[in-house]
C-alpha cells in the first residue's frame, strides 16, 4: 500500500479543520449511519468551547487502496511551536487560503517554514462559495508570498485547487464545481512524493507528547529507517547525542481514522505513536541501540512574552481549588513545558512564584484557563515582554507584524491608537466594500491590552491578526491605562446599596453578593487616582417611617472581564486572581499602607 503525509497549514478560520472532516467523511472512514461531530479533529473542551485548533493533531485516511496519513495544524502564531515541530513529519502540505481574504500573516509565518524545509506545497482556494470571493487575485497574492519567501523554482510550480470544505467539493476550475473531493486526493498522490526513508536500523524523531493514564508516555513521530515492534529494546539520544535512557517499546499505535490502533509493526515512512519509554521527550531520537547519530530536529522560535505565576495568597485562598501548593504549581508547569516546546518555564527571583515565557497572550491564557479547570489557584501578573541584548549591549524588543482589516469609518482612531503605542503604519489598502486593510509594525509591549480597545473602538467590526517579526532597538516608554481603579476596603459581601452609590465614581466590576476582600479591585475609577472604597455599607433603617417613598435601587449592568481581558487590563502593581470558580482582580499588595510604601520606593 502507498503511502503519503501531509499537513494542511492555513491561517486562522481559512477552514483546516472542516477540510480534514470532509476528507474524512469521503474516505469512508465511517459507516453511513455513524454519528458526526463537526470539527471531529478539535478534540479538547477549549478547542471546541473557542472554535480554534490549539494542539497539531494526525489522522490517517484510505482512499483507493493508498494511506494519506494528514496532520491538521493550529492557525494561530501563538501555537506555531506546534507546526515547527510537525513539518519534518511530513512530504507535502496543503496551502488553505480564504477566497476573500487572500494570504494572511500567519499564513506567511507556517508557510515560511514548510519552504525552508522543501515541502512542496499544493494551494487550495477555500469558501469559493462567498460572494465576495476573488480567487484569480488570491492566487496572485500566494504567488507574490512564495517569491518573497525565497521559494525555488519547483515549489513556486505550485497546483491549485478550488472550492468549498463546507460544501465537501474541490476542482481544478472554480466555475466547473464538482459533489466530492476527489480532485485533492488524486492531486496528493500525483504532487506529493512517497516517504523518504533512510536505509539501516530503526530510527524515529519524536514530535509531539501525550500522556495515557494505561499506556504511560506516548511519543509520535515519523519512523525515518527500520521498523518498530513491540517489546523490541530502543534507546532514546538527546539532541547533542546524550543516551536520556534505554527500554523496551510496550506498544506501537498507528493512526486509522480518529482512532488510535495497536499494530504489530510501525513501517518506514508512517506516523506512528511508541509507549514504553519513561523519560524520552519531544526532540529526542528514538533509536535502535546500535545507533549513535541522534536525528536534527528544526530550532524553535523564542518566547517572545513572559507572565509570573504564583501562589494564590488572597484571604479566600485554598477555598475554592484543590491545588494550592508551589510544588503542584511547579510540576504542572514542568510537565506541560516537556510537551509545549515553544514555553520556558523558571524559577522566579520572588519566593513561591514561576516565570512562564511562551508565544503570546493567547498561548498563556490558555494554558492558565486549562490548570483553572484542573482545580488550581494562581495569581498571575501582569505580562512581560522578553527582552535582548545586542553585541554593543543595545536593548532589543520584539516587533510584530499586524494587520487590522477595519470599517473605513473607524480607520482613523485605530491609526491614532497604534500610533501611540509606537507602531509604524506600512500600508493602507481598500479590502472589500467599506472595509480597509492597515498593516503596522508594533513593538509587542505595545499590543498588550490593546485587543479589547480596538473592539469598543470599531464597536465589534475590526479583525486583528498579529504574528512576530523580528527584535529591533527599545522603542521607548509606551503609555499604559490612563484611569485608576475602585479598591474595596475590607472583607465581606458586595451589598446593592453600597455599589448604587458608587456609580458616579466610575464603572463597577462586582455584583451584589459577591465575596469581596480589602485590596481586591472592584471598579475602574472615572479619574487617574485609584480610590478606596466600601461596598459593604447597607442602608440605615430606622424605626421612623420615612417622608417620602425610597428610591429603587436599579444597578447598570456590571463591566466583566474574561481572563484574557483580564490579563491584559492590569497594570504593573496588580495580579488576576485564578480560581476554578472565579476570576478576581487584586493589588499586589492588599494592605494600603504597604502599597504607599512601596509606591514611595518606586518613585
Amino acid at each position: 500500500m502507498s503511502m503519503r503525509n501531509i499537513a494542511i497549514i492555513a491561517h486562522v478560520d481559512h477552514g483546516k479543520t472542516t477540510l480534514v472532516d470532509e476528507l474524512l467523511k469521503q474516505s469512508g472512514t465511517f459507516r453511513e449511519n455513524e454519528k458526526t461531530a463537526d470539527r471531529m479533529m478539535d478534540s479538547n473542551d477549549l478547542e471546541k468551547e473557542r472554535g480554534i485548533t490549539i494542539l497539531a493533531k494526525a489522522t490517517s485516511i484510505e482512499w483507493n487502496g493508498h494511506r494519506i496519513n494528514i496532520v491538521d495544524t493550529p492557525g494561530h502564531a501563538d501555537f506555531g511551536g506546534e507546526v515547527e515541530r510537525i513539518l519534518h513529519m511530513v512530504d507535502g502540505c496543503i496551502v488553505l487560503v480564504d477566497a476573500a481574504e487572500g494570504p494572511m500573516p500567519q499564513t506567511k509565518f507556517v508557510v515560511q517554514k514548510a519552504l525552508k524545509v522543501g515541502l512542496r506545497p499544493i494551494v487550495a482556494v477555500n469558501k469559493i462559495d462567498k460572494p465576495e470571493s476573488r480567487p484569480d487575485e488570491v492566487i496572485n497574492e500566494v504567488f507574490d508570498l512564495f517569491a518573497n519567501l525565497d521559494a525555488d523554482d519547483e515549489q513556486l510550480d505550485f497546483p491549485i485547487l478550488y472550492g468549498s470544505a463546507k460544501n465537501g467539493w474541490m476542482s481544478t476550475d472554480y466555475e466547473k464545481p464538482t459533489t466530492d473531493m476527489d480532485a485533492l486526493f488524486q492531486l496528493v498522490m500525483d504532487h506529493v512524493p512517497e516517504p523518504r526513508v533512510s536505509e539501516g536500523p530503526f530510527k524515529l524523531l519524536a514530535t509531539t507528547i501525550a500522556a495515557d493514564n494505561f499506556l504511560g508516555r506516548i511519543l509520535t513521530g515519523r519512523v525515518e529507517a527500520g521498523t518498530a515492534k513491540p517489546n523490541m529494546a530502543v534507546k532514546a539520544l538527546s539532541r547533542d547525542g546524550k543516551v536520556v535512557e534505554q527500554g523496551r517499546i510496550s506498544k506501537v499505535l498507528a493512526f486509522r481514522g480518529l482512532e488510535r490502533t495497536a499494530v504489530d509493526e510501525g513501517v518506514a515512512g508512517d506516523i506512528v505513536s511508541i509507549a514504553g519509554l519513561t523519560k524520552a521527550t519531544v526532540a529526542d531520537t528514538i533509536c535502535a541501540l546500535d545507533v549513535d547519530e541522534p536525528m536534527q530536529a528544526q530550532p524553535i522560535d523564542p518566547p517572545t512574552i513572559a507572565m509570573t505565576f504564583r501562589v494564590n495568597d488572597s484571604p479566600y485562598a485554598g477555598t475554592e481549588g484543590t491545588k494550592v501548593t508551589s510544588r503542584m504549581i511547579w510540576d504542572r508547569l514542568l510537565k506541560e513545558a516537556e510537551g509545549n516546546v515553544a514555553l520556558k518555564v523558571t524559577r522566579s527571583t520572588e519566593a513561591e512564584a514561576f516565570e512562564v515565557a511562551g508565544r503570546g497572550e493567547l498561548q498563556l491564557s490558555v494554558l492558565i484557563e486549562t490548570m483553572r479547570r484542573e482545580g488550581y489557584e494562581l495569581g498571575v501578573s501582569r505580562p512581560k515582554v522578553v527582552f535582548k541584548e545586542d553585541e554593543n549591549g543595545e536593548r532589543l524588543e520584539p516587533i510584530e507584524e499586524v494587520v487590522i482589516d477595519v470599517d473605513d469609518e473607524h480607520s482613523g482612531i485605530v491609526v491614532q491608537k497604534l500610533n501611540e503605542r509606537k507602531a509604524e503604519m506600512l500600508d493602507m489598502r481598500p479590502s472589500g466594500v467599506g472595509r480597509t486593510r492597515l498593516v503596522f509594525h508594533a513593538p509587542t509591549r505595545g499590543l498588550i491590552g490593546y485587543q479589547g480597545e480596538l473592539l469598543s473602538d470599531t464597536r465589534g467590526t475590526a479583525i486583528m491578526n498579529r504574528v512576530f517579526h523580528e527584535y529591533q532597538p527599545h522603542k521607548g516608554k509606551i503609555t499604559g491605562r490612563h484611569t485608576g481603579v475602585l479598591i474595596a476596603m475590607e472583607k465581606g459581601e458586595a451589598v446593592a446599596f453600597a455599589l448604587w452609590n458608587l456609580e458616579d465614581r466610575g464603572k463597577i466590576m462586582i455584583e451584589p453578593q459577591e465575596k469581596v476582600y480589602g485590596g481586591m479591585i472592584v471598579g475602574e475609577h472615572s479619574r487617574d487616582n485609584d480610590l478606596e472604597v466600601n461596598v459593604l455599607k447597607g442602608k440605615k433603617l430606622t424605626n421612623v417611617r420615612a417622608s417620602g417613598t425610597d428610591e429603587a435601587v436599579r444597578l447598570t449592568p456590571p463591566m466583566k472581564l474574561t481572563l484574557e481581558r483580564a490579563l491584559a487590563y492590569i497594570q504593573d502593581d496588580e495580579l488576576v486572581e485564578v480560581t476554578p470558580e472565579n476570576i478576581r482582580l487584586r493589588k499586589v499588595y492588599l494592605d494600603p499602607n504597604d502599597r504607599k510604601r512601596m509606591k514611595k520606593k518606586a518613585d
